[in-house]
């Protein structure tokens, strides 16, 4: 069975829900594994990384061995449009695509197998976990991974360009949203998934039903998020809105639905042309609040707590950012070595050659 023809259909469940297809009996039972436990995104995206991966590769899945994932990585860094020899999918990404969407996209072809796996559909999955070194080839799963991840330091508004984009908004429903980003830090799917009743106004807190992963957390928000909140529930939501999601639409036809993603983004880019600003997108505006809490003196837990990071690690990002607290711990540091190497004849330069000379 060939499946370089295999097509990402789109339709509504029962409830409305979306519901997505590959038109392939496994892969389709596998998002509909995934869409019970993840968030729509999340599926689409899952769904939309097996589709590149088997009509490049051109085999069912049962089919599939690590040398067809290793061929798969070859080509979507060359950019070939198939393995199989059809030019019918070529790679919207450009010429070839980053590691951090080939690492994706090797995450979900290896979380369909483990699946498969699981339950008994196939011996083992055909994504090696890595590549054994020299030194390693009796521990195959300490080697060298198949893609070098790279974590690159997320850009952030200065405050000029927080002012001149708060100031380019046209309502207060999209000023309490910006502010829920840049005060508290939220992300862009927390935001949207806000209800009525998530607001502790009392407290000055929200609750964050669906967090990323699942998790719940109940966070502090400045008061000018709430500020403009109170402003956009009293004068500016549709009093016969069709959702108990806090923010909705103001303008028909959509009136009174839950506002979207896409509808959010193009506000942000709204404002920023009015601003004259090259970037501020949703995640900016989160690094933004995040890494200025962190320069304020903010416990790394705390960070950690107010983002909803799993790990620390994720968090650690914003020691890099801080450039203030970072400077002081060098400039510390590097005055108790002045101290200690050069205490003795205080008019020594501290130059290399200098410090090479105290060495010897």
């Amino acid at each position: 069975m060939s499946l370089v023809d295999v097509c990402l259909i789109r339709s509504s469940g029962p409830a409305g829900e979306p519901v997505l297809r590959l038109g392939v009996g496994v892969l389709d039972e596998y998002l509909e594994f995934v869409a019970g436990r993840c968030r729509p995104n999340t599926t689409l995206a899952v769904a939309y990384d097996l589709r590149v991966f088997f009509t490049v590769v051109g085999k069912a899945p049962e089919e599939v061995r690590p040398r067809d994932v290793l061929a798969f990585m070859t080509a979507q860094r060359a950019g070939q449009p198939s393995i199989a020899g059809t030019a019918r999918l070529v790679d919207e990404e450009g010429a070839g695509v980053s590691n951090r969407t080939l690492r994706r996209r090797l995450s979900s072809v290896s979380g369909l197998y483990a699946f498969l796996h699981a339950r008994g559909d196939v011996a083992t999955n055909p994504v090696p976990r890595g590549l054994p070194t020299r030194r390693e080839r009796h521990r195959p799963r300490q080697g060298v991974p198949l893609v070098r991840g790279i974590r690159t330091v997320p850009r952030i508004l200065a405050p000029a360009e927080v002012d001149a984009l708060t100031a380019a908004l046209r309502t207060h429903r999209d000023r309490a949203m910006v502010a829920a980003m840049v005060l508290g830090g939220l992300r862009r799917c927390e935001v949207l998934g806000l209800r009525l009743g998530d607001l502790r106004v009392a407290e000055r807190r929200v609750f964050i039903a669906e967090g990323k992963g699942g998790h719940q957390r109940l966070v502090p928000v400045s008061g000018r998020f709430f500020d403009h909140a109170r402003a956009y529930l009293e004068h500016e939501r549709p009093s016969d809105a069709e959702s108990d999601q806090l923010f909705v639409v103001l303008k028909r036809p959509r009136r009174g639905q839950a506002l979207t993603a896409a509808g959010l983004d193009e506000i942000l880019a709204g404002a920023r042309g009015r601003a004259g600003l090259e970037h501020a997108t949703c995640h900016e505006l989160r690094h933004t609040c995040l890494t200025r809490l962190r320069e304020a003196g903010m416990a790394l837990e705390a960070v950690q707590a107010q983002a909803g990071h799993a790990s620390i690690e994720s968090t650690r990002i914003y020691l890099h950012l801080a450039d203030d607290w970072l400077a002081s711990q060098y400039r510390r540091a590097a005055e108790v070595i002045d101290a200690q190497v050069f205490a003795g004849n205080p008019d020594h330069t501290a130059t290399p050659s200098a410090m090479a000379e105290e060495a010897r």
